[in-house]
């Protein structure tokens, strides 16, 4: 790529979409994040606030820290860290709950495991943080075992355990309670969610766009990109816990072949939405999803440093993104266009901000994956469409959704329980790491 790309993203990165959140996004009064910002970005104070948004922003200042080595990213994560802990921290049953009111009071209190994973995410992000930027080089009595999951024994006074493990050690203890009671030992995957107490519910759903079903696409994606993100981790946090990695390699991979095997259907598209034994209820063809799906499985086994699941896979990471830009993007401008069902008679062509941002990334993999010029061109093309609509010039970061012409969507919040920094951060900050610009 031409290096003037590459400082393009990072002057995106820089100069607007963090900046932007760190300006608008924080209740300072309240102790949170907004859950709803309009395009004025005025705040909506009143509305919930869910554990997604609130681990999207400790995922992303975090990684900004790790990536540009610069600690004060951290002040926007450690916010994002101590509202979860003070607020979203179910302390009788464990895990976290799905949204609380402005002054924390809990208000969905079910265990959706797509936000149990975002947590999970987001800790272990922040726990690396915190090693690499504030503990390293430091000298610390009597460090906590490397094995150790959970607190510190409390026959052992003079153990001590360091922030960066505290945190790592929270992401743990939602890994063991998702593999203890989402993961579907008969049939694979995960189910979507549980009750407060961990017990089995009916109530499923995760979003009105969703539908009430025992499985997802989007939950079981968005478990395996945690588990990626953990296992990766746990490596700067512990590197000696061998034991503990492997059971969330062995996790990992395991759900990497439920993806390729269950989820992923003919044609080279992922299903949305299942019944507990993996039969598909729906022909919604997700093209964000897709492309995601492709970069995030092929992470996983790039990751786990798996030759034999690399090969597994390989074909059918190129041929979903092979198949998003034939059947997905418009080629005339330059943009991933939404989803189909109803056998494709229906199709929606809104450009919604994370399939761009996805869209990037799943690209730019194919590009390095297959050498194609075509997926780089493709990137080119894309980030241009963006910079010159998808941003937002005058108010900041990006339009939630345009329509096909290119207006923006009013409608949609420019910010809030699902839009924050974390898809398009993640794209700049991916594109920078792989072209090793930095």
């Amino acid at each position: 790529m031409d290096p003037k790309f590459y400082k393009s993203v990072k002057d995106e990165l820089v100069y607007n979409i963090l900046p932007y959140w760190e300006k608008y996004a924080r209740d300072e009064k309240q102790k949170g994040f907004y859950g709803n910002i309009d395009n004025d970005n005025r705040p909506d104070t009143q509305m919930e606030r869910s554990i997604v948004m609130t681990s999207r922003f400790l995922w992303t200042y975090s990684a900004a820290a790790r990536l540009f080595k610069k600690a004060d990213y951290l002040k926007m994560a450690d916010f994002a860290y101590d509202v979860i802990i003070n607020k979203f921290f179910d302390k009788k049953n464990g895990g976290v709950y799905w949204s609380v009111l402005p002054d924390g009071t809990p208000k969905v209190v079910k265990k959706q495991i797509y936000g149990e994973a975002f947590c999970c995410y987001g800790l272990c992000e922040y726990a690396a943080a915190i090693k690499e930027l504030r503990e390293k080089g430091k000298a610390f009595p009597s460090l906590q075992p490397a094995e150790q999951s959970s607190a510190t024994p409390s026959n052992e006074e003079d153990l001590v355990t360091l922030p960066s493990e505290e945190a790592m050690n929270k992401a743990l203890d939602l890994y063991y309670l998702i593999e203890n009671y989402a993961l579907d030992q008969k049939f694979g995957g995960y189910v979507e969610a549980r009750a407060k107490n961990w017990k089995k519910t009916r109530d499923m759903i995760l979003s009105p766009k969703d539908m009430n079903c025992p499985k997802s696409m989007n939950t079981n994606l968005h478990v395996m990109e945690a588990y990626t993100n953990l296992y990766r981790t746990l490596s700067v946090v512990y590197p000696t816990a061998k034991t503990v990695r492997g059971e969330v390699g062995k996790s990992l991979s395991d759900l990497v072949r439920t993806t390729v095997e269950k989820i992923l259907q003919p044609g080279y598209h992922l299903g949305m939405f299942f019944n507990k034994k993996w039969k598909l209820l729906s022909d919604e063809i997700s093209f964000g999803h897709d492309i995601e799906a492709s970069w995030l499985l092929w992470e996983a086994a790039t990751e786990l440093d798996d030759d034999e699941l690399k090969s597994e896979i390989k074909e059918s990471v190129i041929k979903m993104a092979e198949v998003t830009y034939d059947e997905g993007f418009d080629k005339q401008n330059g943009c991933l266009e939404n989803f189909t069902r109803d056998n494709k008679k229906v199709r929606d062509r809104t450009r919604v901000w994370w399939n761009q941002a996805e869209s990037m990334n799943g690209f730019y993999n194919a590009w390095e994956m297959t050498g194609d010029e075509k997926y780089k061109e493709i990137c080119k093309k894309q980030w241009d469409w963006i910079l010159k609509h998808q941003r937002d010039l005058k108010g900041g970061d990006w339009w939630n959704a345009l329509d096909a012409d290119g207006n923006p969507v009013m409608e949609e919040a420019k910010g809030g329980n699902w839009k924050t920094s974390y898809h398009n951060g993640r794209t700049c900050m991916e594109i920078l790491r792989r072209g090793g610009v930095l």
